[in-house]
């Protein structure tokens, strides 16, 4: 029997490291990173209805039609699983409830996509595979794969959908602390250099510096994170976004064993192993950003 609605949740992510390889004949960048899923969720409840995609933002200023992924999604599994759908339905009322920051570094928009993808999976009984489902989301973002993945922690490669699960972060809280600043994923992308000839700066580097990205084959603890992390697209949003060093700095001085930004920013995560001290520099920053949290990774899906 056909489900008449179901309700979701899409976590946002941090990148535990990234890393530039290389760049496609495309213009596609080429990545390295490991990606952690973590406990602040967007909602997304979908609905069967007869025809058309009815979107919904709860309690904010998105877009509510092609422009928001969200629709993109649903505009595509309908059209992907024509004659595979179960019952009567051929549209979808989707109401957005956003609690992940956009364009932070956090793959809210992403997360969405995904949880829409297998939401709609689920509510119309079409029974597309895991594989399939990547497929489509790939098509929506490099990010998407990601999240529609079970498992809490993979590092990416490729364009970031070569995924490869590995044990999650444990042991620690963290703190996401976000400026309040949109930042374009893809103005950081274009602006990232491959070629310019600084220290650290180019593909070169990169390359070489390949072996401080690391495969966990154990839940990974705060210290041996601390040893590893890294994010080559801090330098690009650090040169317009500059409070970005001041967060990190910050969140240090609070007692977390490290801080990164995570994608292409601006937010800021702090990994502390001490619950009591996360509080305290929650607190702390939460009084200075209104887009402040204290959340636990992912362990489990």
């Amino acid at each position: 029997m056909q489900r008449e609605q179901l309700l979701l949740r899409a976590p946002a992510k941090v990148n535990l490291y990234l890393k530039v390889i290389g760049r496609r004949a495309d213009g596609y960048h080429l990545l390295d990173t490991l990606m952690q899923k973590v406990g602040l969720y967007d909602e997304i409840e979908v609905q069967a209805c007869a025809e058309g995609i009815h979107l919904h933002c709860v309690n904010g200023t998105l877009p509510e039609n092609r422009d928001n992924i969200v629709y993109r999604a649903a505009e595509l599994f309908l059209r992907e699983t024509q004659g595979r759908r179960k019952g009567d339905a051929n549209g979808v009322r989707v109401s957005l409830t956003k609690r992940i920051p956009v364009a932070a570094g956090l793959g809210g928009g992403s997360s969405d996509a995904a949880a829409t993808l297998n939401g709609l999976n689920e509510l119309y009984q079409c029974g597309c595979s895991g594989a399939e489902l990547a497929a489509m989301g790939l098509r929506l973002g490099a990010d998407v794969p990601f999240f529609l993945a079970t498992a809490p922690a993979a590092i990416a490669t490729g364009i970031g959908e070569q995924l490869h699960p590995v044990p999650p972060l444990k042991g620690c809280s963290l703190v996401l602390v976000n400026p309040g600043i949109p930042v374009s994923t893809r103005w950081v992308y274009q602006n990232f250099a491959l070629t310019v000839d600084k220290i650290g700066s180019n593909l070169k580097n990169s390359q070489e510096d390949i072996d401080r990205s690391f495969t966990p084959r154990e839940p990974l603890l705060p210290e041996s994170w601390a040893a590893r992390s890294c994010n080559d697209l801090e330098r690009v949003t650090l040169a317009r976004h500059p409070q970005i060093e001041q967060i990190k700095a910050g969140l240090v001085e609070s007692g977390a064993v490290g801080a990164l930004m995570s994608g292409s920013g601006p937010t800021v995560f702090g990994v502390f192993s001490n619950r009591q001290q996360a509080e305290v520099g929650f607190i702390r920053f939460k009084s200075r950003f209104v887009y402040t949290y204290l959340v636990d990774p992912v362990e489990e899906e």
